[in-house]
């Protein structure tokens, strides 16, 4: 799949990458940017609201950092990390933790750092984020899309989302025993995205940590603040569970200089120790679910899932990109359900993270 980039020996890595799934919504997006009140943008799901004062506060107060920080991060930005994971996870002691820039390097690198490669298979969702993918492909490793463990089959390493995304769907506590009883059986990394985990609305989430009984064996979990607390433009972001997984994390991380920016660790710590603002956000997300879900009810869509997290995963029965076209007809860009795997290709993903006027605005041309 791959070509030469030029001299011998060399390979353009992307040839055997996807398109870029937001580049592949640029028409749509000038479509929907043409319309006179101008375009509402409901497709990335990145954060608008401003970021918490207690936030760029200890950002700002940690801005002297001419030394460099620990990939480990701070003593004490570790024990809030910890101390965080204990508390919404419900963790018992025992667990590893260690800083990320932002949950998506993490994803994207998480099989090669683990030693995954080529003979491997990594399973993932039947749809989901598609970086998981990007992650697999670019450790030379051999995708496997899957709901419930699949039988007959030694996995190296197993994605599970819950809350999922795009669809928002909550998995069980069941489901979620039997993923990791089937990891341990199959000598499988178990890794766990709970980057929604926080912002529950008809179905609550838990951390798969709350159910290894205190043996973290075999199990990461994922976790970000770019939704929690506004931070995607930080990159702020961690993973706790098996500490000699961690460990080892830690180690080629080091090698490879994956460091987590000193003022931002700082940050970090002010957003975790905080948990005011979440609630504030939450509260905002909740009431533009409420209007979002109705207007799109009231055009004729249907909505599934969408029990957690950040999005409404709606369908009208038709294909996703005849869905998008109509919709930035009306200055309304979602994102497409196919780029998240072939079983999204009749929906649509439509993020809450618009200011509310441009919510309103949604509302209005929906209806």
């Amino acid at each position: 799949m791959s070509t030469p980039v030029s001299g011998p020996g060399r390979r353009r890595v992307s040839a055997g990458l996807p398109d870029f799934p937001w580049d592949l919504l640029e028409p749509s997006k000038r479509r929907a940017a043409a319309h006179p009140d101008g375009i509402v943008d409901l497709s990335i799901g990145t954060p608008v609201d401003p970021v918490p004062a207690v936030v760029r506060k200890a950002l700002a107060e940690a801005s002297d950092a001419p030394g460099y920080p620990l990939t480990a991060g701070t003593v004490e930005l570790r024990q809030e990390i910890t101390a965080w994971t204990a508390r919404s996870c419900r963790a018992a002691p025992g667990f590893g933790v260690l800083p990320t820039i932002g949950s998506k390097e993490l994803v994207a690198w998480l099989p090669t750092l683990l030693g995954v490669g080529a003979g491997d298979t990594v399973v993932i969702p039947e749809v989901c984020y598609p970086t998981y993918e990007v992650g697999v492909q670019l450790a030379g490793a051999r995708v496997l899309r899957a709901d419930v463990p699949p039988e007959g089959e030694r996995p190296a390493l197993i994605w599970i989302n819950s809350p999922g995304n795009p669809h928002g769907r909550v998995a069980s506590e069941a489901e979620l025993r039997a993923w990791i009883a089937y990891a341990r059986s199959t000598g499988a990394v178990l890794v766990s995205d709970e980057c929604y985990l926080t912002l529950p609305w008809t179905a609550q989430p838990v951390s798969v940590l709350s159910l290894c009984d205190g043996d973290y064996t075999g199990v990461l979990a994922v976790h970000s603040l770019s939704k929690r607390s506004n931070l995607a433009g930080y990159r702020a972001g961690f993973v706790a569970g098996d500490a000699e997984l961690v460990g080892e994390l830690l180690a080629v991380r080091k090698h490879a200089g994956m460091i987590m920016p000193a003022p931002v660790q700082a940050a970090m710590i002010a957003a975790l120790a905080d948990e005011s603002h979440v609630d504030e956000q939450r509260a905002r997300y909740a009431a533009r679910r409420e209007l979002l879900r109705d207007a799109l009810l009231g055009a004729g869509f249907a909505i599934e899932h969408s029990e957690a997290g950040l999005y409404l995963w709606a369908t009208r029965g038709e294909d996703c990109w005849t869905t998008v076209d109509a919709l930035a007809e009306l200055g309304v860009l979602v994102a497409p359900g196919a780029i998240y795997g072939p079983g999204g290709a009749k929906h649509v993903r439509v993020a809450l993270t618009a200011t509310d006027e441009r919510v309103r605005a949604a509302v209005q041309r929906l209806s």
